[in-house]
Formats: structure tokens, sequence, C-alpha cells
């Protein structure tokens, strides 16, 4: 209940800033930090609860944002269609992947989902019709139904899709299949041995974690009123998306948000004061820093201090 009510309370918070005068930056940095939450939370349902670390974030954003687009230039679909043919696009390719990599595992399977973001990529790139390498110019509508602009209406999905993402990694963990799932994290072997649907959980991980990340890179087109294939599947995606469970604890649905929301505030504070190349810098120091005196997060750091 003081989930749900945390969620109505942060969005009414939200739609109030959205019909205000507040400067139009803060919308800016607003949807990359939701965005960020969605891209964290829905990598740790298959790195961090089943423990399959995914290096293809990028093919899956990619694949969100340029069916998007696809659906915008076809039948000139609304931003609720654009994202659900993207989850669902996304959500069916993680499937298809979860399937063909099923004897993979550690290593193997990460080098398996970077290769999907080239293969995404030359796609794009050889496609006219999606602006092929020299990307598309898109025009953003002037307002956003009771939003003054377009933009604050995308901050608010953003938010909403931000809501939806944690509220099932939540439920995940606490279900059945959280638990099947970490125990298909500690011994795959000894997870089947004992009954536990590995495969199925397997499968079912992938298509959540790549129906989020497509829902998650739907609205970029927009946002951004540009897409091009080497900016869109750029593997910066990956390193973020990657570093905020480690940052904020990958054992509890809360610590990507809180790493998700420490890190890309910082990246977007470094943006502003210092300059957007020292990003990846800030991203290294703060993973390493981590990995080596924190390795289980923000979250493990609180635990232990509650337990001592």
């Amino acid at each position: 209940m003081k989930f749900w009510v945390t969620c109505a309370v942060l969005l009414s918070g939200v739609v109030a800033l959205a019909v205000s005068n507040v400067n139009n930056y803060v919308f800016f940095a607003g949807f990359v930090v939701l965005q960020s939450i969605v891209l964290a939370t829905a990598w740790n349902i298959l790195g961090g609860y089943a423990g399959y670390v995914n290096f293809g974030i990028p093919a899956f954003i990619g694949a969100g944002a340029y069916t998007a687009l696809g659906m915008h230039l076809w039948i000139d679909a609304s931003l609720i269609i654009q994202i659900l043919a993207a989850s669902l696009l996304c959500g069916i390719v993680g499937f298809l992947v979860g399937a063909l990599t099923v004897r993979l595992r550690g290593i193997f399977f990460s080098i398996a989902t970077v290769a999907l973001v080239f293969i995404f990529e030359t796609i794009v790139m050889n496609t006219p019709f999606l602006g092929g390498a020299a990307g598309m110019q898109l025009s953003r509508p002037e307002t956003g139904g009771v939003f003054p602009t377009y933009l604050r209406m995308l901050v608010v999905v953003m938010l909403l899709l931000a809501i939806v993402a944690v509220a099932l990694a939540r439920y995940v963990q606490d279900s059945y299949i959280g638990k099947g799932l970490k125990a298909l994290r500690d011994s795959e072997e000894a997870a089947e041995c004992c009954g536990v649907p590995t495969l199925k959980l397997k499968l079912l991980a992938c298509s959540l974690s790549g129906a989020l990340l497509g829902a998650a890179g739907a609205p970029l087109p927009m946002y951004l009123s540009y897409i091009e294939p080497v900016s869109t599947f750029n593997l910066l995606y990956a390193v973020s998306a990657i570093a905020m469970p480690i940052i904020g604890g990958m054992s509890h649905w809360i610590g990507p948000v809180i790493g998700a929301i420490l890190l890309s505030s910082l990246q977007q504070l470094v943006t502003v004061t210092i300059s957007s190349e020292l990003n990846v810098l800030v991203v290294g120091v703060l993973l390493v820093l981590f990995v080596v005196a924190a390795p289980d997060g923000i979250v493990g750091l609180y635990k232990r201090w509650k337990s001592s």
C-alpha cells in the first residue's frame, strides 16, 4: 500500500510541475533520470535476479525507438500505440534471445547479446524508410494534450513507465518467479535438480526485460526530435544500465532505482557544470569504487549498517 501511495503522490507532483511555469531544462533532465530508472530496473530482472549479464541493452532501446518511429511514419500512431508496439516487439526479441542462447551462460551469453546490437544497427543503417545511416529529423508536436509542451507530456509518460517497471520488478522479486530466478543465479544445475523450471524462468526474465527496455526507448525519437543509428545503438547505454544496479544493489528492487537516480543525476550535474565528455569518467569511477568497496551496493551497505 505504501508503495502505491508513494507512486500516486509522485505522479501528482510531476503532473503539477508539468502544468506549471518551471524551466524546461528540469524536464529534459527529468526524462533522462526516469528513463534510467526503467533501464536499470529492466536490466536487473535478468542480470540481477537471474545472473545473466545482458550487454545488449542498446539493441532493445534502439529497436524500441525505431519501432516507434516506424509506427509514426507508417500510420501516424499515437505515442501509446508506439510504446505498446515497441514493448511487444522487444519482448518477442527478448524471448527469442533467451531461446537461442539457452545453452549459453556467463561470458558467452554476454557476447551473444553484444552481437545483437551490431545486427540491429546494421539493419537500420540499410533501411531507407527509417532514415538509414544519416538518420532522420522529426517535428515534435507543439503541445501534449493538457500539458503546455509535448516534452512535459513525455516526462509524465516516462514516469508512468518507471512506475510500471518498478512495480513489475517488485512483484517478480516477492513471487515464486523471483525465488526461482535467484536459485537459477546461484546454481542452475542445483535449481533444475530441485524442480525449478529454469528454462521457463529464463525466457520469462528475458521477455520482461526486453519489453521494458523497448518501452523505455520508444519515446526517444520525439524527445530528441532526431534519431540516427550510431547514438541510438550506443554501447554507453549498456555501461550505464549495468552500473546503476551495481551501485544501488542488485539484490532488491529498490537498488536499481537508487543507483539510477544517483548516477543519472550526477551525470546531468557534471554535463551542465563541467562537460558532457566526463559522463563516462563519472560512471567508471563510481563503478570501480562500488565493485571494490561495496560489491552489494548501497542497499548492501544499508543492510550491513542496520545489522551492526
